[in-house]
C-alpha cells in the first residue's frame, strides 16, 4: 500500500481537516467572549499558540493510534482484519459536516446580526463625538474645531546609505514650520509629532493622542545632488490618502517642493486663507544642507554637539548672510551654552541677543527671533521689552507652541496666573506629547494655588518623561505644602537638576529636623549655585523662617539682577516672607512690585 493510501486509511487527512475547522470555530467564539470581558490581548494570542501547537500532535496521534471498540490502541497492535477505520472515517465525516454547519451559522450570525449592531454602535459613538466637538466649540466655517488640524510626522530616510536623517527630519520640520504660519490651520508642535519617530504606530492612534484630523507623512531619498521626496496626506478618521505626490528634483528645487506640498495641504483641507499662503525662503543648497545638519546636531543634547552646531550655523550665515532662520537658530544655540556651563549666562545672552537682532534686521516679522529676544529680555529683567517683543511674536504666529510658551512664562512672571494657565493649556493642545508643556502648565497652576490641578498636570509630564527636570521638584513642593515631609524628601532626591535637588533636600530635611542633612544640602547649594542664583539660597532661609538671612541673599540677587528670582517671587511655599515690611521695598528696587508689574502692558488674545 502506498504512503498516501495509508494516510487516507488511517484518517490522517480527515483528522487534520476536522482539527482545522474546529480550531477556527474555537478562535471565533474566543474572540467574541474575550472582547466582551475585555481580556488582555495576550490571552487570545496564547489560545492561538496552543491551537497551532496542537495540530501536529493531532496528526501524529491519528497516524500512530487507532480507535477500537476496546479503546485507543497503537495502530501496530491492531489486526488489520479487525480494524474499524472505515467506521471512524464516517464519524469524522459527520463531525466535519456538523462543525461546518455550526461555523456557517456563526458566520451568518456575525455578518447579519452582530455586524449591524457594531455599525449602529459606531454610528452612535461617532454622532456623540461630533456632538461633543460642536458643544466644545466650532471653527468659523462651522466645522468641528479639529477639522483644520494636522501633524507632520518625521519623514523616513530612504537614502542608499541611510545617512540622510538630518535631511529627512529637516524637510519635515521645514514643512511643519511653513504650515504653522497659516493661522487657519492648527499644526501640532514638532516635539509631539516627532515623538513617533522610529515607532510602530497606527494613524488612528496618532489622531486620538494628538487630537488632529490629518497626518502628513513621507520619505526622502538622496543620491548625489538628486533628491526624491514622497509626501502623502492622510485623513485620520478613515485612514485614507487624500493626496499623494512624488517629486524627483535637484537640491536647488527643494524650496519649490515645500511650497507645492503646503499648497496641496491647503487645497485638500479646503482652507480659506485670509492672506497669501506662506512660502519657503530659498537659499544656497550648501547653506541649506549645513543649516539642517546644524539644527539636527544642536538638539542631540551634549555640550560638544552644541558647540559643533554653533560652528556649522556660523558657516551657514557666512555663505548666506541673509539667512534669517539660521541667525535665529544660531542665537538659540548660543543662549543654550549657559545651560552646559560653557559660558556665563550674561555672555550667552549677549551672543544670543546679537544673533536674534541680526535675524530681525533681515526680517522684522520673524516670530521665532522676536520670541527668543523676548525670552532674553525676560531673563535679564527688562519685562517691558520682553512684553513688546512677545506681543508682536504672538500676533505673527498665534499657533506657535514655542511663542505661546514664552508668553505664558512672562505672564507668570507678571503674576497674571489665570492668563498664564490659559496659554499653557493651549500649548499642551499644540504639543500634547511634550513633558515640558505639561510641566509648565503644572507650574502655573501651582503658582496660582490650584494644587490638585497642578498635581494632575505634573503627573501628565511625569508619564511622558519620568526624569524630566523640575517634575520631581514640583512633586516635592506639593508634599511640603501638605506637610508630608518624608514623601517630599523622596521626591526631591529624584530631581535631576542638582541645584533644585539640593534646595529641596535642604528644606525637607529641615522640616524633618534632620539638621546635619539640612546643613550639608544648604552648604552644597551655597557653594555650587549661591553666586549665580542667590535667591535659591534665600528660598531655603524663607522656608526655615530665617528672614534676616533670606534678605541678605535677596540683596545679592538685586545686585546681580538675577533672573531666577522671577521663579520664586510667587511661590506658595515662600508666602511667609511677604508680610515682612522689607519685602515690598525689595520688590520695588527690583522693579517687581505689584504696581510695577501691573503697569507693564502685555495684552494677549487668550484662547477660549
Amino acid at each position: 500500500m502506498s504512503f498516501f493510501a495509508e494516510l487516507k486509511r488511517r484518517n490522517v487527512f480527515k483528522v487534520g481537516i476536522a482539527y482545522i475547522v474546529m480550531a477556527w470555530l474555537v478562535m471565533q467564539v474566543a474572540d467574541v467572549i474575550l472582547n466582551n470581558i475585555e481580556a488582555p490581548g495576550w490571552v487570545f494570542q496564547v489560545i492561538m499558540l496552543l491551537l497551532g501547537l496542537g495540530f501536529p500532535f493531532a496528526i501524529f496521534f491519528s497516524w500512530a493510534f487507532e480507535l477500537t471498540p476496546e479503546g485507543l490502541k497503537l495502530e501496530k497492535e491492531v489486526d488489520r482484519t479487525q480494524s474499524i477505520t472505515h467506521e471512524t472515517s464516517r464519524k469524522l465525516d459527520f463531525i466535519i459536516i456538523g462543525v461546518l454547519v455550526v461555523a456557517l451559522a456563526y458566520f451568518a450570525y456575525d455578518k447579519l446580526v452582530l455586524s449591524s449592531a457594531r455599525d449602529a454602535a459606531l454610528v452612535e459613538a461617532t454622532t456623540q463625538a461630533v456632538t461633543e466637538q460642536v458643544a466644545a466649540g466650532q471653527a468659523e466655517d462651522g466645522a468641528p474645531e479639529t477639522a483644520h488640524s494636522i501633524a507632520v510626522l518625521p519623514f523616513v530616510d530612504m537614502s542608499p546609505d541611510n545617512d540622510q536623517e538630518y535631511l529627512s527630519d529637516g524637510i519635515a520640520e521645514e514643512l511643519l514650520n511653513l504650515l504653522a504660519k497659516i493661522p487657519e490651520l492648527r499644526v501640532t508642535s514638532r516635539s509631539s509629532a516627532f515623538s513617533y519617530k522610529g515607532k510602530d504606530f497606527k494613524i488612528a492612534d496618532i489622531g486620538n493622542e494628538l487630537k488632529v484630523a490629518h497626518v502628513l507623512e513621507g520619505s526622502v531619498r538622496k543620491a548625489g545632488n538628486q533628491v526624491r521626496i514622497t509626501a502623502q496626506l492622510i485623513a485620520v478618521d478613515t485612514d485614507t490618502h487624500l493626496w499623494s505626490q512624488t517629486y524627483d528634483r535637484t537640491l536647488e528645487n527643494i524650496f519649490a517642493i515645500q511650497d507645492e506640498i503646503a499648497s496641496a495641504v491647503v487645497s485638500e483641507l479646503k482652507i480659506a486663507l485670509l492672506g497669501a499662503a506662506p512660502t519657503a525662503r530659498a537659499t544656497d543648497p550648501e547653506a541649506y544642507a549645513l543649516y539642517l545638519q546644524a539644527r539636527h546636531i544642536s538638539r542631540l543634547g551634549t555640550a560638544s554637539q552644541l558647540q559643533e552646531a554653533i560652528t556649522l550655523f556660523e558657516q551657514v550665515v557666512e555663505i548666506d548672510p541673509q539667512y534669517t532662520d539660521a541667525w535665529s537658530e544660531l542665537g538659540r544655540a548660543q543662549i543654550n551654552q549657559a545651560g552646559f556651563s560653557l559660558v556665563s549666562e550674561k555672555t550667552a545672552n549677549a551672543l544670543g541677543r546679537e544673533s536674534q537682532q541680526r535675524a530681525l534686521e533681515i526680517d522684522p516679522d520673524n516670530a521665532a527671533a522676536l520670541s527668543r529676544l523676548g525670552w532674553i529680555e525676560m531673563s535679564e529683567g527688562d519685562l517691558n521689552k520682553a512684553a513688546q517683543h512677545l506681543q508682536v511674536a504672538m500676533a505673527l504666529e498665534p499657533g506657535s507652541a514655542a511663542v505661546l510658551g514664552n508668553a505664558a512664562q512672562l505672564l507668570t512672571t507678571l503674576g497674571r496666573n489665570e492668563q498664564a494657565i490659559k496659554l499653557n493649556r493651549k500649548v499642551t493642545i499644540l504639543d500634547p506629547a511634550s513633558a515640558q508643556a505639561h510641566a509648565n502648565l503644572a507650574s502655573s497652576l501651582y503658582t496660582a494655588g490650584r494644587l490638585e490641578e497642578a498635581l494632575s498636570a505634573n503627573q501628565s509630564a511625569e508619564r511622558l518623561s519620568p526624569v524630566y527636570w523640575g517634575v520631581p521638584f514640583l512633586n516635592g513642593a506639593f508634599f511640603m505644602l501638605e506637610k508630608d515631609y518624608e514623601s517630599a524628601l523622596a521626591a526631591y532626591e529624584k530631581e535631576g537638576d542638582p541645584e533644585w535637588r539640593a534646595r529641596g533636600v535642604a528644606m525637607a530635611s529641615y522640616s524633618l529636623e534632620r539638621i546635619p542633612e539640612y546643613e550639608k544640602a544648604l552648604d552644597a547649594l551655597m557653594q555650587g549655585w549661591g553666586e549665580q542664583w542667590p535667591s535659591e539660597v534665600a528660598a531655603v532661609y524663607i522656608w526655615t523662617g530665617n528672614f534676616d538671612k533670606a534678605f541678605e541673599w535677596l540683596e545679592k540677587s538685586v545686585q546681580i539682577n538675577e533672573s531666577q528670582f522671577a521663579n520664586n517671587q510667587f511661590d506658595p511655599m515662600l508666602a511667609g516672607i511677604r508680610e515682612d515690611p522689607r519685602w515690598l521695598p525689595l520688590l520695588e528696587k527690583m522693579g517687581r512690585s505689584p504696581a510695577q508689574l501691573d503697569a507693564i502692558e502685555f495684552n494677549v488674545k487668550l484662547p477660549d
